[in-house]
């Protein structure tokens, strides 16, 4: 760890913290407090840290592109990081596509759909409030699409 030393250490404030001070946040497909099944699957959610972290267990074949009517360019707005466990999710830009697979990582900016195969679990982990904004989207369309 790069700690500052002698003087600078009194003058920025700096002190190493105890144990009892330090706890990480974290958040588990099974501690996750909020769980929604969505037909095509389940997701579990919770928040921790600024970030929302969102499991995805897909078991059909999907393409959320309907959800996202609203947002500009009816793409998703907020970035996003995470982990495919297993299947296949595709991201579609404007301009080309990305495909990931079961045990790539990854990182898509805004501006994208997603579309999975079926028997998918990924792991999203994206901003707090950005996620925020584009869930309220995505509910809306939801409860439109199912009450038509």
């Amino acid at each position: 760890m790069n700690t500052p030393c002698g003087a600078a250490r009194v003058f920025l404030g700096w002190r190493q913290p105890s144990e009892r001070e330090i706890e990480m946040p974290k958040v588990s497909k099974t501690s996750a407090t909020k769980v929604q099944d969505i037909g095509i699957g389940e997701v579990r959610e919770d928040v921790a840290g600024g970030y929302e972290f969102s499991f995805l267990d897909l078991r059909e074949e999907s393409d959320m592109a309907p959800f996202l009517k609203g947002l500009p360019d009816d793409r998703c707005t907020c970035p996003h990081w995470g982990y495919v466990m297993s299947g296949q999710i595709t991201f579609t830009f404007a301009d080309h596509i990305e495909v990931f697979e079961a045990g790539d990582a990854f990182y898509v900016p805004p501006g994208h759909t997603p579309a999975t195969a079926g028997e998918t679990e990924v792991l999203f982990i994206s901003p707090e409030e950005e996620s925020a904004r584009v869930n309220e989207v995505i509910q809306r369309n939801m409860a439109a699409l199912q009450s038509s």
